[in-house]
């Protein structure tokens, strides 16, 4: 199994659902699966059995969720099927449904149990065919390229005022905010939120600066504990998450100081520490998708190191992944980002030039979270990885970033 989210947005750039794209089997192993999903866990809703084995909440916390269901899987026992709450989840359909009466009749009895339905990759020709199954969405992806909003907004409110429009495919910021001047969209979904704005120049707000020393300190090796604890104890929310963490650990010692917390934590403990807390400063002024993106990426790198054959250089990969989106936490060009940081010769090779050793990882982990499946089905084939440890090293990921943000 292959699983990835993919966020929507609303106008405030908060994540508001996230769709579940999956596969089962390796398209180049077999061959058949190519450009179709029919007979990919034909009788079966992959994302269902994901969210089984996972949890809601790890998967999206409280948020909505989209799971595609092909023209076979929607005559499943859907409700036995599912073990999350009804009202959570969005199943996603397409034109692959077709509006004629034994469609019809199934999503209405599907309907009647509680579940909503969303639509994509439906021309805007055959909005009128499918008119009895849009009675029955509640959201609909257009894409925005192909159609005049204005006239979409006049449409949808007089034939389909339940239905709520999301925007997909959008490529850049420039884009996000004209859809959102224009109205009409609840949603938004596409890579924009992933591009940095590098125009004009952009000074490092002061308080990036320290943390960006602090990053600096801990990636030195052998690095001093005092220098550290300077530099924690010049922001408030970095002391008190770091008083958190050693409060757990001394149960029955006081915490005289800043420094006499760094030393009970050590290097080591200090440095995975530093790395999440600083990240989640970095990007408060971002979308907090922003910061998901990061320690997600980051953990999944490490997690695919021994399956790359790389497992002495896993700390090496966390840190690529972490720094992946230094530009957009620091509002420059990568290059520019990755100055004001200490990293490795590899590391700015893979985030600038895109070669060198840890490039194919970073490629991969840029693949999947597209659910690129073919590309990515093509690298596991010719590394000969299996796809097992490749989904456990994601949902470990997962994992591990819903527990930072639990404690």
């Amino acid at each position: 199994m292959l699983a990835t989210l993919i966020p929507l947005f609303d106008e405030n750039m908060s994540v508001k659902a996230y769709s579940l794209f999956s596969q089962k089997n390796n398209y180049f192993l077999e061959p058949s699966y190519i450009s179709t999903g029919l007979l990919d866990g034909a009788g079966r809703i992959n994302g269902l059995e994901i969210i089984e084995s996972m949890g809601i909440e790890t998967l999206s916390a409280d948020k909505e969720i989209f799971i595609p269901i092909n023209n076979i899987a929607i005559f499943s026992n859907i409700s036995e099927e599912c073990k999350a709450p009804h009202e959570r989840i969005v199943l996603l359909i397409d034109n692959s449904i077709l509006p004629n009466e034994m469609y019809i009749n199934r999503l209405k009895e599907l309907k009647e149990q509680g579940y909503r339905f969303a639509i994509r990759k439906l021309p805007v020709a055959s909005f009128e065919d499918y008119r009895q199954i849009l009675l029955l969405c509640s959201y609909i992806f257009l894409n925005h390229q192909k159609i005049d909003i204005t006239m979409a907004k006049i449409y949808f409110t007089k034939l389909y005022p339940n239905i709520k429009l999301i925007a997909g495919n959008i490529k850049s910021q420039e884009e996000y905010e004209k859809l959102k001047f224009q109205g009409g969209y609840a949603f938004y979904e596409g890579e924009f939120y992933r591009t940095p704005v590098t125009e004009g120049e952009n000074e490092v707000n002061p308080v990036k600066i320290n943390y960006i020393q602090l990053l600096n300190i801990v990636n030195e090796e052998n690095f001093d504990l005092t220098d550290a604890a300077d530099v924690i104890g010049r922001d408030t929310a970095l002391v008190i998450s770091l008083l958190k963490i050693v409060n757990r650990m001394a149960i029955n010692s006081e915490i005289t100081s800043i420094r006499h917390a760094t030393a009970m934590l050590g290097q080591r403990e200090l440095k995975k520490w530093t790395t999440t807390a600083v990240t989640k400063q970095l990007c408060l002024d971002k979308p907090n998708e922003v910061t998901r993106l990061s320690l997600l990426r980051a953990k999944f790198a490490e997690n695919l190191a021994p399956i790359f054959s790389m497992a002495m250089k896993s700390q090496e990969l966390f840190l690529m992944g972490l720094f992946s989106v230094l530009d957009i936490m620091l509002d420059k060009p990568m290059e520019e980002a990755l100055d004001m940081v200490i990293v490795s010769k590899d590391i700015r090779k893979s985030l600038v030039n895109h070669d060198g050793p840890l490039s194919l990882p970073y490629y991969f982990i840029l693949q999947y979270e597209n659910a690129n499946w073919q590309e990515v089905s093509r690298i596991m084939l010719i590394r000969e990885i299996e796809m097992d440890d490749v989904y456990k090293a994601y949902c470990d990921a997962l994992k591990w970033y819903r527990r930072i943000f639990s404690e």
